[in-house]
């Protein structure tokens, strides 16, 4: 391959949702609204679990590390796209993509091992009750979320390293709304049959094992549901888990389309819909998810936003 094949990409050219000038204006309206909405909702589900000491509890804890994540992982893709739109510019420079494609990979993969985690203390507090103290203990928390980062930045560092050592040829237009690992691969003139393996294998073990241990925990949690004699104590049972659930399709049903199906059947158009979907829409949602479905998580919002007259009433129960 010649030089001329092989220059140096000082910077890329995100094309964003759309390439039309007119929709410009109305998708930088919606996004912003969008991710105002989820840092909001985020913010709102962290404050109140770290100002309410009933909340003090292994499953909370990791709820307000999962709202964390999610509001950083937004924030890795959505304001440069909302800067790039406002500025009429589509540039991103090739270390701005790397640290871009790095972050956004990270926190998405902590999303994943957190819902794992989450489904392994369901499954703790209901299978295994009083033993839960124990299992569960601060010391045990704090070392599986500090489990989750490492393995996370590592996995990230990795794919990282890898993009770093591949060249680009002139065409150095990236057909997403940010850098990620899939359109960099599809736009490298190198051999990327190393990236691709490891893509696989990292996802592949990121996303089956958190999954796994999901599936495996809610299996002895419906066995053990469907044993409670009492109607009132399976409903509860069975409504403490489902916005846990929830979000668990909501996640997995986009990032396995993208990141473990064949680099051929990715379309630009359609890669971009359900990048959406699972960067913007999912981490807006699940503070929705979790405060509807959850009368502890309304009582402490409702004391949080000084709304003391619902909440003694009984009207956000």
């Amino acid at each position: 391959m010649d030089q001329k094949n092989q220059s140096s990409v000082t910077e890329f050219l995100l094309l964003g949702l759309s390439e039309s000038p007119e929709q410009r204006p109305l998708l930088f309206g919606i996004f912003l609204a969008l991710y105002l909405v989820t840092m909001l909702g985020n913010l709102l589900i962290i404050l109140a679990i770290g100002s309410d000491p009933h909340l003090h509890t292994p499953m909370y804890f990791f709820l307000a590390n999962l709202s964390l994540a999610d509001a950083s992982f937004s924030s890795t893709t959505v304001p440069k796209m909302l800067v790039n739109i406002q500025t009429h510019s589509q540039t991103i420079s090739y270390g701005g993509c790397l640290a871009q494609m790095h972050l956004f990979m990270t926190f998405g993969a902590l999303d994943d091992f957190l819902l794992g985690v989450m489904a392994y203390d369901r499954y703790v507090a209901i299978c295994r009750p009083l033993h839960y103290s124990t299992l569960m203990s601060p010391l045990v928390c704090m070392l599986l979320l500090a489990a989750c980062w490492v393995l996370t930045n590592l996995a990230a560092l990795l794919h990282t390293l890898l993009t770093a050592r591949l060249s680009f040829c002139a065409d150095n237009t990236i057909h997403h709304f940010f850098c990620d690992v899939v359109p960099l691969l599809q736009l490298s003139c190198s051999d990327t049959s190393i990236n691709q393996v490891a893509l696989f294998a990292v996802c592949s073990t990121i996303l089956t094992g958190p999954l796994s241990l999901i599936i495996l925990s809610y299996a002895r949690i419906i066995s053990s549901i469907l044993r409670v004699p009492s109607a009132s104590g399976r409903q509860k049972a069975f409504s403490t888990c489902g916005s846990h659930l929830t979000v668990v399709f909501l996640f997995y049903g986009t990032a396995i389309g993208v990141y473990l199906c064949p680099p051929s059947s990715h379309s630009g158009g359609e890669d971009r819909l359900v990048a959406v979907f699972y960067t913007v829409v999912t981490p807006m949602l699940n503070p929705f998810i979790y405060s509807l479905r959850n009368k502890d998580m309304k009582v402490a919002l409702s004391r949080l936003l000084g709304i003391h007259t619902l909440s003694s009433q009984g009207l956000l129960s």
